[in-house]
């Protein structure tokens, strides 16, 4: 496997330089080449960093922020909440389908893979970018958070305003640590978990964060995002 640091996309590379350097980094790079040798990790390794190479600094209108991959076989595709085209939608996004229906009005999508999203400018971005099989946060605390902190330093650096969802409280944790919210704007929802099902509908019909979101960029002038998918 290529090093971690020659993985991520080029348009981010500058940006991450010093994370990919640090020396959690290189001991990230070192348990990875371990684990994808006698284990099964998921995403795929080309999938990744597939949610920083779907959007770029300057495509970047909304976050949303995950936690880590799906652990089951041919879900995960790089990109937080996303899966693979032709699987079912776990439990957490059939709410996030939910909701958008509730707060957008759109039909329930026939695909759960949301690379769409992505190229329209929302970043999807776990925490942790990898997982083993049936295991669920096994590679929490190995190297990817400095990492992924350190793309959402870059993120709310940028000019903006840019939207961030933060579904639960350890994605608005992470999100009050590093984004300044007089300079970007925060929607603080109940994770969309099927075990917080009726708060995370509640929530969505009472506050419709995906139309806030699009209100707040459009009087930016940044333009609305387009939440459909196919």
């Amino acid at each position: 496997m290529s090093s971690l640091a020659e993985m991520i996309p080029p348009a981010w590379r500058d940006a991450l330089a010093a994370a990919a350097s640090a020396e959690t980094f290189t001991a990230l790079d070192a348990f990875l080449t371990t684990e994808f040798a006698t284990a099964t990790v998921f995403p795929p390794k080309e999938q990744l960093f597939a949610a920083l190479a779907r959007t770029p600094p300057s495509a970047i209108k909304a976050v949303i922020l995950g936690q880590d991959p799906y652990p089951k076989k041919g879900h995960a595709n790089g990109l937080a909440f996303s899966v693979s085209p032709g699987v079912k939608p776990p439990g957490s996004l059939r709410n996030v389908f939910k909701g958008l229906t509730i707060d957008v009005g759109i039909p329930a999508p026939t695909t759960a893979d949301l690379s769409v999203w992505a190229d329209r400018g929302v970043l999807l971005l776990n925490t942790i970018l990898t997982v083993r099989e049936g295991e669920a946060n096994s590679h929490k605390k190995k190297g990817w958070e400095p990492f992924t902190e350190a793309v959402l330093r870059h993120v709310a650096s940028l000019p903006g305003p840019i939207v961030f969802f933060c579904f639960g409280k350890p994605a608005e944790a992470m999100v009050a640590k590093h984004v300044d919210a007089t300079r970007h704007h925060v929607l603080v929802t109940p994770h969309p978990s099927p075990l917080n099902k009726f708060a995370f509908v509640d929530a969505v019909t009472k506050d419709k964060p995906f139309t806030k979101a699009n209100e707040l960029l459009v009087a930016a002038g940044r333009g609305p995002i387009d939440w459909a998918l196919p």
